[in-house]
């Protein structure tokens, strides 16, 4: 893609909850400036593979570029190669982990170490309830340190009708939280 306006890292991890990460594609898809650098680990193509029987060239298919989980040395690995922000979704309690730790020991975790330490976005969809002391502790480190914690909790308030409603509402309140503006449904108040 020549030229991107913006550069999205989107990082799918093995927790619950895939049709997060392939709406979040789609939707940012949907915004020709935006180049999208996308990491699965093992466990996050089990669940695609689980939840919504879509394969690894599936995936491919929504991504501007694929990088390798074990590829330590990717661009998205270096502070030099300018992302907008990085969105982690779905986020397993052992990536929010190791984010929380500093312990950049797989792609997902060493891009979101370097969306941190060069003081750029970085959303964690994390995906797992309830919460224990662990948990609560390490969204509080992640916090602290510039993340936005952003549990894809649903909204009934624009009473949706199907799923993907449901889901696309946490999606492009996600989005937004990376600079791009999208349209969906919005509180109007009552």
């Amino acid at each position: 893609m020549p030229n991107p306006t913006k550069r999205i890292v989107v990082a799918i991890t093995g927790a619950t909850g895939a049709l997060y990460a392939i709406r979040t594609l789609h939707w940012l898809r949907q915004v020709p400036a935006v180049e999208t650098h996308v990491i699965i680990s093992p466990a996050g193509l089990l669940n695609l593979q689980h939840e919504l029987s879509m394969s690894r060239s599936e995936l491919m298919e929504l991504a501007d570029v694929v990088h390798n989980f074990k590829d330590v040395g990717a661009t998205v690995a270096s502070g030099s190669f300018k992302t907008d922000g990085m969105i982690i979704v779905p986020c397993s309690m052992r990536t929010l982990a190791a984010v929380a730790h500093g312990l950049a020991d797989n792609l997902i975790t060493r891009a979101a170490d370097v969306v941190l330490k060069e003081r750029r976005r970085l959303v964690m969809a994390v995906r797992e309830t309830p919460f224990n002391l662990a948990h609560l502790r390490n969204m509080t480190a992640v916090t602290e340190m510039g993340a936005v914690v952003f549990p894809p909790l649903p909204a009934l308030y624009f009473q949706p009708k199907t799923i993907t409603e449901l889901v696309d509402h946490s999606v492009i309140r996600m989005i937004e939280h990376v600079g791009i503006e999208l349209d969906g449904p919005t509180w109007a108040g009552l």
